[in-house]
């Protein structure tokens, strides 16, 4: 047993230096190339004096949170998660599909001038989104399965990584600008490529009946595993992206920190708040302070230089998921963030989806190259590392199915991509379209290799 987990653990460190070896390597190539000076490739619309903001905002939330739901409705009659609907009715009704088909129409339900506005609820919606994605991460499922999961999801991570990283230096000069360092980008697109969707995948796992079985449990504790890690690593590109590299160590040490104060300080709070109120009943005033530590939390993380939406995933993560408090805030807040807010999110996601930019040989090749590097990195590294810890070839595709599920998750990393200028509107709607083409394969290809068993 000691001579197997040296094994692991020298096998590990291996891993991690060949994986930072390779990025320096591809970093040294990439530097070299040269990208086109930068354009506006984006569209541009405003309201008329007359116009009500508040009225085209509520109108436009209306439409998404209809059209989400018959779409969604209409796809789970084929086994697909209702997400993956919402999110195309958030396409449709954007300059992709509607903007095409009728401009007059699509001006006047997502006009441009409400995209500030639709911007700052979406966000608030996400912040509070990730907050319940922490109150759902068990971080005792993940301490007992450890030794079987690490290897599994970091691998899942690694592999992505370096695929992503190496395919920047095609993307690079011909999706790129100037303005944007190489470094930036090719960190970038390795993490939005090991980026696996955890409360998607859950979803799916439910619907069919695998959340209990042995694959299901493996599955879900290598996402949880896998999203923490991929949070993390995105904190340090997004400090990398804003304070460029000389300001990303301060960045990262200040991120260190704050993760330590969380889990050292807060969490003891969190969780003799959980002992005082185990039945859940928790009075207003413990409701809005909990509240403010989020909002708190939140800002603490965008000071730094880190996106807020880590700050409130790791308040959620410090809150013990199984108390009273976890389903209480679960209880009050999932309907109205899932009905109302993430449709926002949907919207404002749409309106920033051009996917007529795609367009030409270069850009479709590069579309269906991205498809392939992230399945292919996704699928093959979680494949590989099942085997070598002794899954057996079915379970381990299976759960390569599993983990390319990307969803609203790869949705929100791509939208503080293009908020950073990391990278380009075009590279943007590449990437959307990655992310439901990956996850719309999940449940047949599930189906295909794993029969379910009712829970």
């Amino acid at each position: 047993m000691r001579q197997k987990s040296a094994s692991l653990a020298v096998g590990y460190v291996f891993m991690l230096l060949a994986t930072v070896a390779s990025f320096f390597l591809i970093r040294a190539w990439g530097e070299t190339l040269t990208a086109p000076p930068a354009t506006d490739a984006g569209v541009r619309r405003s309201l008329s004096p007359q116009s009500d903001i508040l009225f085209h905002l509520l109108l436009a939330l209306a439409a998404v949170i209809i059209l989400g739901r018959m779409i969604a409705k209409l796809f789970s009659y084929v086994g697909q998660p209702p997400v993956i609907g919402e999110v195309i009715a958030g396409i449709l009704l954007g300059p992709s599909v509607l903007g095409w088909l009728a401009p007059e129409a699509a001006g006047y339900l997502l006009p441009q001038a409400i995209a500030p506005f639709l911007g700052v609820l979406a966000q608030l919606g996400i912040i509070l989104y990730m907050f319940l994605i922490g109150l759902e991460l068990n971080a005792e499922l993940l301490r007992q399965r450890a030794h079987a999961t690490v290897a599994v999801s970091h691998a899942s991570i690694v592999v992505p990584f370096v695929l992503g990283a190496m395919l920047a230096l095609w993307l690079y000069p011909r999706f790129s600008h100037q303005g944007v360092p190489f470094t930036s980008f090719a960190l970038f697109l390795g993490v939005a490529m090991a980026i696996t969707a955890f409360p998607v995948l859950a979803r799916i796992l439910t619907d069919c009946g695998m959340a209990k079985t042995e694959l299901g449990i493996l599955a879900m504790t290598c996402a949880a595993t896998d999203d923490v890690t991929a949070w993390c690593l995105l904190a340090l590109v997004v400090g990398v992206a804003q304070a460029q590299v000389e300001g990303a160590v301060l960045v990262a040490l200040l991120t260190l920190g704050y993760i330590a104060v969380m889990f050292l300080v807060v969490r003891p709070l969190a969780l003799r708040l959980a002992r005082n109120y185990p039945e859940g009943r928790i009075p207003r005033g413990v409701v809005a302070m909990v509240l403010v530590a989020l909002l708190l939390s939140a800002w603490t993380t965008e000071f730094i230089g880190v996106h807020a939406l880590f700050g409130a995933f790791l308040l959620g993560a410090v809150i013990p998921h199984d108390s009273g408090v976890a389903r209480a805030f679960t209880h009050k807040l999932e309907d109205l963030v899932t009905i109302l807010f993430l449709p926002a999110f949907f919207a404002f996601t749409g309106m920033r989806t051009q996917i007529g930019l795609v367009s030409g040989i270069d850009q479709w090749l590069g579309c269906a190259l991205i498809i392939v590097v992230a399945t292919v990195g996704k699928f093959g590294g979680t494949l590989l590392a099942s085997r070598l810890t002794g899954l057996g070839w079915r379970t381990g595709a299976a759960l390569g199915v599993l983990m390319n599920t990307r969803g609203l998750m790869e949705l929100i990393v791509l939208n503080i991509g293009l908020d950073l200028g990391v990278i380009s509107p075009t590279v943007f709607a590449m990437m959307v379209l990655m992310a439901l083409a990956t996850t719309l394969a999940t449940t047949p290809l599930l189906h295909a290799l794993h029969k379910p068993r009712a829970a």
